[in-house]
């Protein structure tokens, strides 16, 4: 399975979505698309959101699980938090402009 690239090898900035392609009837819609705000977060920040939810939110687990303190688990959840944020924040700032 492909992982989809959410920042540019070249300089890093956010990727935006050009192409969809529907593999039964063949439509295609192209544009500049947004990715939503956890498809703009790493794959490491994706499998850790994956990994919480598994574990039904339990910040205990978590550390269990990955074997890290609480505290740290905490730390990188607020981390992850403060990306969406920003993420939702740059998608407003968007909405109304022409791509």
């Amino acid at each position: 399975m492909k992982i989809l690239p959410t920042t540019c090898p070249a300089c890093n900035e956010q990727l935006k979505v050009k192409a969809l392609l529907c593999e039964n009837c063949h439509t295609e819609i192209q544009g500049a698309y947004d990715l939503p705000p956890l498809g703009q977060l790493s794959i490491d920040d994706q499998l850790f959101l994956l990994d919480f939810i598994k574990a039904s939110g339990s910040l205990k687990d978590m550390a269990g699980l990955l074997k890290l303190s609480y505290p740290t688990i905490r730390n990188r959840l607020d981390e992850i938090i403060e990306r969406i944020k920003l993420a939702e924040s740059t998608g407003k700032s968007n909405k109304g402009k022409n791509l």
